[in-house]
């Protein structure tokens, strides 16, 4: 079954050091999501609280299957009054999808949703509706795999306003311009990037507004099965090495002893690579029947930062791998186009790590933080140690 991928960036207006925009995401075991995207009444503190009270009520009611009208009930009743203006007020987007791609929008004030099918833009059929005083466009979804959803606060649309652009990017232009840039390759992740990079470009680095792209991809999966380290004990080689080669999917193994293990139980050999692309990352390797060959604690390492990286909702980056480093291959192929990842550690120690201060320890700290990353993008991951 195709699974759903999502990622958002916002960009704070400037000179703020709080988001008005906020996004909540609540992943249902059986494969589908509920997502948020609310806007709050002007910028600062203030905004901060009403999109975060109205995403996160909204988000846990839609989630639990509570009828729309109770949802925006509840959030109108639960909204502070700004004293200011007199008004409780939040814009948003609710999109609440099962694991087949069906569900539901449910928009209020932010700019319409984007669909795009084959690199195209699809109009939606929005039904208005009036919910607790409140006119909503209400959606029906029926994604197909590679079909990317684009929601946006109205920063999107205020880009460039009195700077780069008389009156700002309008939503035509901002469909134009989702056209021209989707891939099939890009992950959601990257495709929310691509789009607040664009605004924070018109914005000349400085948001007039709070800005939020949230993207929402439905793909095919795919699982990578991936082999840090030796076994604690070289008898149990074979097995190991046999229950790898026995998943589905792409398989990486990643350092040097792993390698050799490997090899030697696939009755071949390791050919190594000398272009040292990144002078951090030591060049990759070849066994037939494994599809990505490093080294180890290095490239972890820098496989990290580039993690860090790609996980920022606030890093208006565009966020691709196209090196062809080790740490840039492995970054792509676990962060874009993994769904599932199997992770085999061994707990066996490297002999060649001695006296360079890298030990088991280390290792498994890296192990530790690249999982919490992989599951905070909603991955589903395995692991187990040798």
């Amino acid at each position: 079954m195709d699974v759903l991928e999502y990622g958002y960036v916002s960009l704070n207006k400037k000179n703020e050091e709080l988001c008005g925009d906020k996004v909540e995401m609540i992943p249902s075991p059986q494969g589908g999501a509920t997502l948020v995207l609310a806007d709050g009444l002007g910028s600062g503190v203030k905004a901060n609280i009403l999109s975060t009270l109205t995403s996160k009520i909204l988000c846990t009611m839609a989630a639990a299957h509570v009828p729309l009208e109770e949802c925006i009930d509840t959030v109108a009743g639960s909204l502070p009054v700004c004293k200011q203006r007199g008004v409780a007020y939040s814009t948003f987007s609710l999109l609440t999808l099962a694991s087949d791609g069906s569900g539901y929008l449910a928009e209020f004030d932010n700019p319409p949703a984007i669909l795009l099918r084959g690199g195209k833009w699809v109009p939606l059929e929005r039904a208005e509706r009036i919910f607790g005083g409140k006119k909503l466009y209400v959606s029906k979804i029926e994604l197909r795999r590679g079909d990317v959803v684009l929601m946006m606060s109205d920063g999107v649309v205020h880009a460039g306003v009195g700077e780069t652009l008389n009156f700002g990017w309008d939503i035509k232009e901002i469909r134009e311009f989702a056209e021209i840039q989707y891939d099939p390759a890009l992950s959601a992740r990257t495709m929310a990037s691509i789009m607040a990079n664009a605004c924070y470009e018109l914005y000349g680095h400085r948001p007039g507004d709070d800005t939020t792209v949230l993207a929402v991809k439905y793909r095919a999966p795919l699982t990578v099965n991936m082999m840090i380290g030796p076994p604690s004990n070289a008898e149990r080689d074979g097995a190991v090495v046999k229950e790898f080669m026995a998943q589905e999917g792409k398989r990486v193994v990643c350092g040097g002893t792993s390698s050799q293990v490997v090899a030697r139980e696939l009755r071949t050999s390791v050919t190594t690579s000398f272009d040292y692309i990144d002078k951090d990352v030591p060049p990759i390797g070849y066994i037939d029947g494994i599809d990505l060959t490093c080294e180890g604690v290095l490239t972890l390492k820098k496989l990290l930062v580039y993690a860090d990286k790609y996980v920022s909702v606030s890093d208006p980056d565009v966020k691709l791998f196209k090196g062809r480093d080790g740490a840039s291959l492995l970054a792509k192929l676990l962060l874009v186009d993994a769904s599932e990842v199997n992770l085999f550690v061994g707990r066996g120690v490297n002999l060649a790590h001695e006296g360079l201060g890298i030990d088991n320890k280390t290792k498994l700290d890296s192990v530790v933080k690249l999982i919490n990353i992989l599951k905070s993008l909603n991955k589903k991951v395995e692991i187990k140690y040798y």
